[in-house]
């Protein structure tokens, strides 16, 4: 519903109307406010339930959920893949920790995927991980 404000500027009472309620139909979770999770096809049917990239359930704006994906087993196949990539850049001493970084990384990583390729990079990233495990898990 329509919600009224009225604003008093120099003596004189001007109403506003302000929308106050958002179709949640009309927003769609883009990851780093650029790519949509909408389109993204896992080709091998064996690997759907592993990698993440539901538009309703892993969708978000950065792949940083502060979720506790080891306290159970297979929890982590529930992580966004994005969030278990940026993840796995902070590995080693150095590095630990630092998930910031591994997200700044992470977003000029696509950005430059994004402009050699002009296709959207989670499909990418997803094909990727798709082609790897072809061979055999790591």
């Amino acid at each position: 519903p329509n919600s009224s404000i009225v604003f008093t500027v120099m003596a004189e009472t001007v109403p506003a109307v302000v929308a106050a309620e958002v179709d949640p139909n009309l927003i769609e979770v883009k990851l780093f406010n650029k790519w949509s999770f909408e389109d993204v096809q896992v080709s091998d049917t064996s690997l759907e339930d592993y990698i993440g990239v539901l538009a309703s359930k892993h969708a978000t704006y950065v792949p940083h959920t502060a979720g506790r994906y080891s306290k159970k087993r297979f929890r982590k196949a529930q992580c966004p893949i994005i969030e278990r990539l940026t993840n796995s850049l902070m590995m080693h001493g150095r590095n630990n920790g630092k998930k910031l970084m591994a997200v700044k990384i992470i977003k000029h990583a696509m950005e430059i995927i994004h402009l050699l390729t002009d296709q959207n990079p989670i499909q990418v990233i997803v094909d990727a991980v798709v082609n790897r495990y072809c061979y055999g898990p790591v």
